[in-house]
């Protein structure tokens, strides 16, 4: 039975289980909270630092926003943004009210930062801090114009959101040498400088069967967070 109505301005209310608390949006005076695992409610003041995020990330608002495309800051950041094309897609809000993000149904997990590093798969970006510097840095020593593997190295005071398509899951690096493969990497700890491991034997193993022959090798103190996905897969034409 639908008992749940939705009473707003007029004599009538629609009736449905859409009208359920639970599905309703949650009050807190939290800058950065999490309406549900699969949605973040920020919000922001004239006062408060501005939020950048990936694009395409905001589902709603409510109040007055602004939303420009992330600058590079010029110099050696924007050729790397070039070189790499990564954070070509980020947006940066500013105003007064509450901001609502999502991406691709992924659980969203908040990491709050009082002046650590954190390297960040950038499809697995969804928000953080102004305050927060950020940087793009390769991996394996390639070189910008090489074609290599690069990442979002976060440092500072703030609030970072990441997502993950699926639960989850935390290594300790400092025991053993982890390997893991790169487009199931989520995030890891700064200090770790991941190694680029060619494994031809295992290419028509590990992986989507796209003919994947390498991972990321961790070791050191630290940690990786692993999602149980590769991500969103790419049709492509036979």
């Amino acid at each position: 039975m639908l008992r749940t109505r939705f009473r707003g301005k007029g004599p009538s209310a629609m009736r449905s289980n859409l009208f359920d608390a639970s599905n309703q949006e949650r009050q807190t005076t939290d800058r950065w909270a999490l309406q549900s695992h699969k949605m973040l409610r920020c919000a922001l003041t004239p006062q408060s630092p501005e939020i950048i995020s990936a694009a395409g990330a905001m589902v709603a608002y409510q109040g007055q926003m602004d939303f420009s495309y992330q600058g590079s800051g010029g110099g050696m950041k924007l050729l790397k943004k070039m070189a790499t094309g990564e954070g070509a897609n980020m947006m940066r809000t500013q105003g007064h009210g509450e901001i609502f993000y999502a991406r691709e149904n992924n659980e969203i997990f908040l990491i709050q930062l009082e002046g650590e590093a954190l390297t960040l798969n950038t499809k697995n970006m969804l928000a953080f801090d102004s305050s927060i510097q950020w940087d793009i840095k390769s991996l394996g020593g390639a070189g910008f114009m090489a074609g290599g593997l690069f990442n979002l190295f976060l440092q500072g005071q703030g609030m970072v959101a990441v997502t993950s398509d699926g639960p989850p899951m935390l290594l300790d690096c400092s025991q053993q040498p982890t390997f893991v493969d790169p487009q199931a990497a989520v995030c890891w700890s700064a200090n770790l400088q991941p190694q680029i491991k060619n494994d031809f034997k295992m290419g028509s193993l590990i992986g989507r069967g796209s003919g994947e022959s390498f991972q990321l090798g961790f070791h050191g103190p630290g940690f990786v967070v692993v999602q149980p996905s590769e991500g969103s897969q790419v049709a492509t034409g036979s």
